[in-house]
């Protein structure tokens, strides 16, 4: 299990309590199985323990496909506004491939995000999720790997036909494994899933430094185009931080015109 900690205001005796209620643990607490959709969060949350929560979350988020499901029939929550975390969450994946946010949020704590009473009512709402169809590849930050890529893309374009968004992709997928194999160099992986008539693609690498778009650059100087490149081809693109690193995301069209 995968713990994160963050204290939440405890008293002298290191415990917390609402008015004449019982001492409850000042600690909002995040569990995660690293094979599993979900995490659990305990405690008592407050705007400290926000930040721990909402990193716990990026990071499982990134680094397995598909929805995820946050128990919170064990939290309780010490400063309202902490709650917005979870919608915050929820925004900075919209645009991922394969990434949702769901909770089971018995006490009805969380505006803005999908829930339910229950964590087996939670847990079957995952297959229903349109997050489901995905494909991903781990790759190295070396020459080739930008190949391996475009061929995963390309496939992906094939299987959910939409064979007008293969170009597009292929040269957005390429900028960005290329820009891992050429600043971020480390390890990474390709992530692609449709929704709708988008496709949304992703790499995720273990560096902090993000992608980095000035605009057009002048005739003269060399290099420095990749992301506007990306920028050419996507309706949207974007950066978000994780805490071991980053993701790097964008979102096809097939309404747009082919690049």
């Amino acid at each position: 299990m995968r713990r994160s900690d963050a204290r939440a205001g405890p008293r002298r005796d290191g415990t917390t309590t609402d008015g004449d209620g019982p001492a409850t643990d000042p600690t909002c607490r995040v569990e995660a199985d690293a094979g599993s959709a979900l995490v659990r969060v305990t405690g008592v949350l407050d705007t400290a323990g926000a930040r721990a929560v909402r990193e716990a979350l990026l990071l499982l988020l990134a680094d397995r496909p598909g929805p995820v499901v946050a128990d919170l029939s064990g939290l309780r929550v010490g400063d309202p506004a902490a709650v917005a975390v979870f919608p915050q969450v929820r925004r900075d994946v919209v645009d991922w491939p394969a990434a949702e946010l769901l909770l089971c949020d018995p006490a009805g704590q969380v505006p803005g995000v999908p829930s339910w009473p229950t964590l087996g009512a939670a847990l079957a709402a995952l297959p229903g999720a349109p997050t489901a169809a995905v494909l991903s590849a781990d790759l190295d930050p070396a020459v080739g790997s930008a190949r391996w890529a475009r061929q995963l893309v390309t496939d992906g374009c094939v299987h959910w036909g939409v064979p007008t968004l293969t170009e597009p992709c292929r040269i957005a997928v390429t900028e960005l494994v290329n820009n891992v194999v050429a600043h971020a160099r480390t390890p990474m992986t390709v992530r692609l899933a449709p929704r709708h008539r988008e496709l949304h693609l992703a790499v995720r690498d273990r560096s902090p430094r993000l992608p980095s778009y000035a605009g057009v650059s002048p005739a003269h100087v060399m290099g420095g185009r990749g992301m506007l490149l990306v920028d050419t081809v996507a309706r949207r693109w974007g950066s978000t931080p994780v805490p071991d690193g980053k993701v790097v995301w964008c979102v096809l069209h097939t309404e747009d015109e082919p690049f």
